[in-house]
């Protein structure tokens, strides 16, 4: 497949819509993470509430995934889309004009941060629908990339609030909402052809496919780990390492950067070798560069073995979405939610499991061990379905499993 294919067989002006609104989504949607140090030393938080902070976006979008799922099937993507886009400017101007006065602010904060999160359930559906199976892995992968959002908010957000003030981020977070919102709203479209309404049922009914389970939890674990990491690095440097905020967010960025660049990667890689054969490699190396950066604490190794935790797992991202077309095409808008739904509670565990273990044993070791086990425990769930999927729903998909 060559680029070209996608200005031929698509519409590219809805991936690269789909694209910005994911990337300003995933900024507003990880913000607290970037400014966690600094609304923390405001608020005087210990590190089990820094933990829990960063990760209730996350878990706010895993829930809200659901809902957009079904709304993209009954009212349209576009329409989904804009409606979230509104509702993410009016928690983003609130947040400016009143502030977070308080932990359970920041709670309630972030949980309507979780909408921005939830776009994920928009975006990549309304792009994917405009392309062939053949092509499922590279579009789902860009579109997805748009999680490069997070990386603006580690430069930029800490640099922001040391002039400005934490709080006067959230207005200057507005500028990008805006021209992304009349981007999406001029250029996007929903794909050609009937879509059929989906109930609060078809979630029941796919919950009852084993494959299902399987795809939740593989995502749980890939995404998961990406966007949880991605909400604590700032935490992390800064509390190991005593970095300044700034510094911090820098690292942050350099390391998420590489997961959110790489998601494409791994979609085109999975394309060309079947997205089963990539996952067993990519969750391998997620798995054990975890369990060595648990026991190391040198700060450029760390970095290092983050760039590659970072990297494996963005890269599983997209060979997740190479895969889940072939199996549940019909099924994309529900699929996507309960999927995306997962990898936010994966998020949630990793960011707030990250907190209570430095707040308890004074060190984020364990919780970085707990979560390699479930990267191997995703290499093993692989073994065990690879070939039932090759010789079924694999057999007739137009694409390599």
């Amino acid at each position: 497949m060559k680029l070209s294919d996608l200005k031929s067989s698509g519409h590219w002006p809805t991936l690269l819509t789909a694209f910005l609104y994911f990337d300003f989504s995933f900024m507003v949607w990880t913000l607290l993470g970037a400014l966690a140090p600094q609304i923390a030393e405001t608020l005087k938080l210990s590190p089990g509430q820094k933990g829990i902070m960063v990760a209730v976006p996350i878990l706010g979008g895993a829930i809200l995934r659901l809902a957009l799922g079904l709304l993209v099937d009954r009212i349209g993507a576009k329409t989904t889309g804009i409606v979230a886009q509104l509702l993410v400017m009016g928690s983003l101007a609130c947040g400016w004009i009143f502030g977070l006065k308080d932990f359970q602010a920041t709670l309630i904060f972030g949980f309507t941060l979780g909408i921005a999160g939830a776009s994920f359930a928009v975006a990549l559906p309304q792009a994917g629908r405009w392309y062939p199976p053949n092509m499922q892995g590279v579009v789902l992968g860009l579109a997805g990339a748009g999680n490069v959002g997070v990386v603006l908010d580690s430069l930029i957000a800490p640099r922001l609030a040391a002039v400005y003030g934490w709080q006067a981020v959230f207005g200057f977070a507005l500028i990008p909402a805006i021209l992304t919102f009349a981007a999406y709203t001029i250029f996007s479209k929903d794909a050609p052809g009937a879509v059929v309404k989906k109930k609060l049922s078809d979630y029941v009914r796919l919950l009852k496919e084993k494959d299902a389970h399987w795809f939740c939890f593989y995502y749980t674990v890939s995404f998961g780990g990406f966007v949880g990491l991605a909400s604590y690095y700032n935490l992390y440097f800064r509390s190991e390492f005593g970095l300044s905020a700034v510094k911090a967010g820098d690292f942050a960025a350099i390391c998420t950067c590489v997961g959110a660049l790489a998601r494409p990667i791994g979609g085109a890689i999975s394309d060309r070798i079947g997205g089963i054969r990539t996952m067993l490699v990519l969750y391998s190396c997620a798995g054990a560069l975890l369990l060595i950066a648990a026991g190391i604490h040198s700060f450029w190794l760390n970095v290092g073995l983050f760039l590659g935790v970072s990297a494996a797992l963005g890269m599983c991202n997209g060979s997740i979405f190479q895969l889940l077309p072939q199996r549940f095409g019909k099924d994309m808008g529900v699929m996507t939610g309960l999927v995306g739904c997962g990898g936010g509670i994966g998020g949630f565990y990793l960011a707030s499991s990250l907190g209570l273990a430095k707040q308890t044993f004074g060190s984020c070791a364990l919780g970085f061990i707990a979560f390699s086990v479930l990267c191997f425990i995703a290499v093993s769930g692989l073994a065990m379905v690879k070939t039932r999927w090759r010789t079924t729903w694999g057999a007739m998909a137009d694409a390599r499993i």
